[in-house]
C-alpha cells in the first residue's frame, strides 16, 4: 500500500501548494474507519481508496477529489456518515462522496426499464459534479486490475458492465488511455483465449519482421530532422482488444488486417501540425478516407488532433496522429482536463472543454424520452465517433458516423427533418439512408404536408432523430386514433338513442378522470376503453353488467369518492387478502396487504392508517402478482408453464430472467389475476409441474409506493 507520504509526493509533482494536512487527515480517517475490513485478495481493504486516490494523480487532479476518492467507501461500508464527512472535511467533499456512493449502489446493468432510470440518474450525477464519475471510474480502473481474485460469475459480470458501461464512457470523456485499458482488461476476462492468440500474433510477428514500431519512429524522426521540425514520436502496437474489434467489424483475419501500429507526433504549434503532415504525405503514400482533422474540427470532450493513415515501410499501414503539447494533454485527460493542475495552480488549457456545457450536450433532450428511447439514444451517444458535415451556408453539423441525411436534417431543427423529402450530398440528389462521409456538404429539400415515415425509424443513427421520428409517428397514431374513437361513439350512441355531442364528451371525460374529450376519443380509438363503457358512464341505467361483477374503478370499499388508490407494488394485494390503506399526500392511498413488512415504517403514524376491504363479489382479472418461478434448463419447459398459467385463465403480463445456470432458469413471471383463490389455483397447478422445482409469491421490499 502507498504510504501517505509518497501519496502527497505524487501530488506536489504538479502541486506544490497541496494542502498536504488535509490528506493526511483523510488517510488516517479512512484508514481508521475500514480498520478490520479486507479485500477478496486478503488484503487490507484501505489498499484500494489509496490505489484509486494514486490514479487520480495521474491526471493531476484537485486536493477535493484525491480527498474524496480516499473516503469513497466509507458512507457506504463503514459507520461515518455524510454528516461526519461534511464536519471533518467539508461539504464539497461530503457530496462528492455522496455521490460517489450513490452511483455504486446503481444496478446499471438491471432490467431494460430499471437500467434506463439508473442511467438518468448517472447523468444527474455527471451534471451536478463530473468528478464523482472521475472518482468512480478510477474505482473501476483499479478494481479491474485486481479483478482476478473475485468469483469467476462476478469477474463475467464485472467485465461486461464494464465493457458496456465504464469504458464507452471513459472513452466519451475523452480519456482514451482509460478506455484502452478497461477494454483490454474486461477482454482478458471475456475471452482470454481471442486475446492470448492476438498477443502470439503479435509475437511471431515481431520475430519475422524485427521491432517494426522502433525502425517507423525512426523513419518518422528522421523526415522531420531533415524538415528542421522539432517534435517527438512515439510509437506503439495497438491494444489487443482494439484489434480484436477490427478483425470483428471487417471480418479478416490477423494476417490480412493492417493499421495494427499507431504512431503520435507531438509538437510545439499548431502550424507545426500542418507542416509534419505534408512532410509524412510526402514521404509516404496516405490511405484515401482515412484523413481526419480534429484540429479544425474538434470533438465535443475538447479532443483536437490530426489522423492519418499511410503505408510505411514494407508496405504496412500506419495510422499517425499529429497534435500540440498542450492539445496531447487535454486528449489524455478529457474533460478531466479541466480540474488539472501544474505547479500548484488550476492549468489555463484553452483546448479543455467546460464539464457543465459537455454535459449539458450529452443530456440534452433525454429527459424527454421514454426508456426505450433513452437507453437508445445514450448508448448512442457513447459509442459513436463522428463526421462533420457543412449545410449551404457553411454552418458545421457534428454528427455520429453512419449518419444519414435525415439525421442532417434533424439536427438542424425537428420541423425540418418532419417535412424532409429528399436530400443532396455535394450538388448531387441522393437517397434518404445515404451514409454521409467528413467533409460533405448536405441540402435538406422539404414538403409542405410531408410527415414522418415509420421506415425512417431504422434509416437515422442519432437518439435525437429516431426520438423526433418516434414523436411525430405517435402524434400521427393520435390523429387516427382520435377520429376512429368519434365514428365508434356515435356507432354506440345512436344504437342507445342518444346523441353524442362535445359536452357529453367532456362531461364522460371529467366523470373518467380523463384531461379532456380529446384525450377520452383516442382511448376508444385505441381500444384503451370502450365507447360503450362512456354511455354506461353517462347514463348508467344503460348498464347490464352482472350484480355480482365488481367494478374495476372501485374495486375497495372505505374510500372517499375524491381518494385516488394503488396497490402496493412491495405487496401486490389481491382480493380476498385483508388490507389497509396509508395515505401519501397529494397521492392519494397505497393498499398493503395486512402482514406486509413494510407496514412497520408506519407504526407512529396512526393518523395516517385507514381500514380498507375489498367489495364482495367476482373481480376481474387486472390484479398483477410477481411469481418467483425456477424451472429446468430444459427444452418446451417454459413453452409448458405459459401454458399452464394460461390454462388457469390467468394473464402473463411480463417475464424476466434473473439466473440463468446450466440445468436450471430463475425468472419472475407478472400474472394477472382476480382474487387470492385465483392466485392458489395457479400457484398449485405449476408446483405440480415436475418441471418445476420452486414457486413462491415474490415479494419486493425494496419497491417504495
Amino acid at each position: 500500500m502507498i504510504d501517505v507520504e509518497d501519496l502527497i509526493a505524487l501530488v506536489r509533482n504538479y502541486n506544490p501548494r497541496t494542502n498536504a494536512d488535509l490528506i493526511r487527515s483523510a488517510y488516517a480517517y479512512g484508514k481508521a474507519m475500514h480498520e478490520g475490513q479486507f479485500r477478496k485478495s486478503g488484503e487490507p481493504y484501505f489498499t484500494h481508496p489509496v490505489a484509486v486516490a494514486a490514479i487520480l494523480t495521474e491526471q493531476r487532479l484537485d486536493d477535493a477529489t484525491l480527498v474524496t476518492a480516499l473516503l469513497h467507501d466509507t458512507i457506504e461500508d463503514t459507520k461515518a456518515s455524510y454528516g461526519d464527512i461534511a464536519a471533518k472535511f467539508g461539504e464539497e467533499v461530503a457530496e462528492l462522496v455522496d455521490g460517489v456512493t450513490k452511483l455504486t449502489n446503481l444496478q446499471l446493468t438491471s432490467t431494460e426499464s430499471k437500467q434506463a432510470e439508473n442511467f438518468r440518474k448517472l447523468f444527474v450525477a455527471m451534471s451536478r459534479d463530473l468528478r464523482v464519475i472521475l472518482v468512480k471510474l478510477a474505482d473501476r480502473l483499479h478494481n479491474m486490475r485486481t479483478i482476478k481474485s473475485m468469483r469467476a460469475d462476478k469477474q463475467v459480470q464485472k467485465a461486461r458492465e464494464t465493457m458496456e458501461i465504464f469504458a464507452p464512457l471513459a472513452g466519451r470523456m475523452g480519456m482514451q488511455w482509460m478506455r484502452e485499458e478497461l477494454e483490454d482488461l474486461a477482454f482478458r476476462v471475456l475471452n482470454p483465449e481471442a486475446r492470448n492468440s492476438i498477443i502470439r500474433r503479435f509475437i511471431a510477428l515481431q520475430r519475422e519482421a524485427g521491432d517494426v514500431v522502433h525502425k517507423i519512429t525512426a523513419d518518422i524522426r528522421n523526415e522531420l530532422e531533415k524538415a528542421q521540425i522539432e517534435a517527438d514520436v512515439y510509437g506503439r502496437a495497438k491494444k489487443p482488444y482494439s484489434v480484436w474489434r477490427k478483425m470483428q467489424e471487417k471480418d479478416l483475419a490477423f494476417s490480412r488486417l493492417s493499421d495494427i501500429y499507431g504512431f503520435r507526433v507531438i509538437c510545439g504549434s499548431e502550424t507545426d501540425c500542418y507542416r509534419i503532415l505534408g512532410v509524412i504525405h510526402q514521404r509516404w503514400r496516405a490511405v484515401p478516407g482515412r484523413f481526419k482533422d480534429y484540429i479544425s474540427q474538434p470533438k465535443s470532450n475538447g479532443y483536437r488532433s490530426i489522423h492519418t493513415t499511410v503505408s510505411g515501410r514494407d508496405g504496412k499501414r500506419v495510422e499517425v496522429q499529429i497534435r500540440t503539447r498542450q492539445m496531447h494533454e487535454v486528449n489524455e485527460s478529457g474533460v478531466a482536463a479541466h480540474w488539472s493542475y501544474r505547479e500548484g495552480v488550476r492549468v489555463q488549457n484553452p483546448f479543455a472543454v467546460d464539464p457543465a456545457k459537455w454535459v449539458a450536450a450529452l443530456t440534452e433532450r433525454l429527459g424527454e424520452e421514454d426508456h426505450d428511447d433513452f437507453m437508445e439514444n445514450v448508448k448512442l451517444e457513447m459509442y459513436t465517433d463522428q463526421v462533420f458535415c457543412f449545410t449551404p451556408k457553411g454552418d458545421v453539423i457534428q454528427l455520429p458516423r453512419g449518419a444519414t441525411p435525415l439525421d442532417f436534417a434533424y439536427a438542424i431543427h425537428t420541423r425540418i427533418g418532419n417535412s424532409t423529402v429528399s436530400a443532396k450530398v455535394d450538388g448531387i440528389r441522393v437517397p434518404l439512408w445515404t451514409r454521409l462521409k467528413n467533409g460533405q456538404s448536405v441540402e435538406i429539400i422539404t414538403a409542405e404536408g410531408q410527415r414522418p415515415q415509420a421506415a425512417w425509424v431504422d434509416l437515422v443513427a442519432t437518439g435525437r432523430a429516431k426520438a423526433a421520428i418516434r414523436r411525430g409517428l405517435r402524434e400521427d397514431d393520435r390523429g387516427r386514433f382520435v377520429k376512429l374513437g368519434l365514428e365508434l361513439a356515435r356507432v354506440a350512441f345512436d344504437h342507445a338513442g342518444k346523441r353524442v355531442s362535445d359536452k357529453a364528451l367532456r362531461t364522460a371525460a371529467r366523470m373518467m378522470g380523463l384531461p379532456d374529450e380529446t384525450e377520452l376519443l383516442a382511448q376508444i380509438g385505441s381500444a384503451e376503453t370502450t365507447a360503450r363503457k362512456v354511455l354506461e358512464t353517462l347514463y348508467p341505467e344503460l348498464q347490464t353488467a352482472q350484480p355480482d361483477e365488481v367494478d374495476v374503478q372501485r374495486p375497495v370499499q372505505g374510500l372517499t369518492a375524491d381518494q385516488s388508490y394503488r396497490r402496493a407494488p412491495c405487496c401486490q394485494p389481491v382480493p380476498g387478502e385483508r388490507i389497509v390503506g396509508i395515505t401519501y399526500r397529494g397521492q392519494g392511498v397505497v393498499i398493503h396487504a395486512i402482514d406486509c413488512p413494510a407496514l412497520a415504517e408506519y407504526e407512529e403514524q396512526p393518523e395516517r392508517w385507514i381500514d380498507l376491504r375489498w367489495q364482495s363479489g367476482r373481480h376481474a382479472a387486472v390484479n398483477t402478482v410477481t411469481l418467483d418461478v425456477t424451472i429446468a434448463n430444459d427444452a418446451g419447459v417454459l413453452g409448458r408453464i405459459c401454458t399452464l398459467i394460461g390454462e388457469q385463465k390467468a394473464n402473463i403480463s411480463d417475464l424476466n430472467f434473473v439466473d440463468r445456470k446450466p440445468d436450471f432458469f430463475r425468472l419472475l413471471v407478472d400474472v394477472d389475476l382476480r382474487d387470492v383463490e385465483h392466485l392458489h389455483m395457479v400457484m398449485t397447478a405449476l408446483e405440480a409441474e415436475s418441471d418445476v422445482a420452486q414457486v413462491s409469491r415474490y415479494r419486493d421490499l425494496g419497491r417504495k409506493p
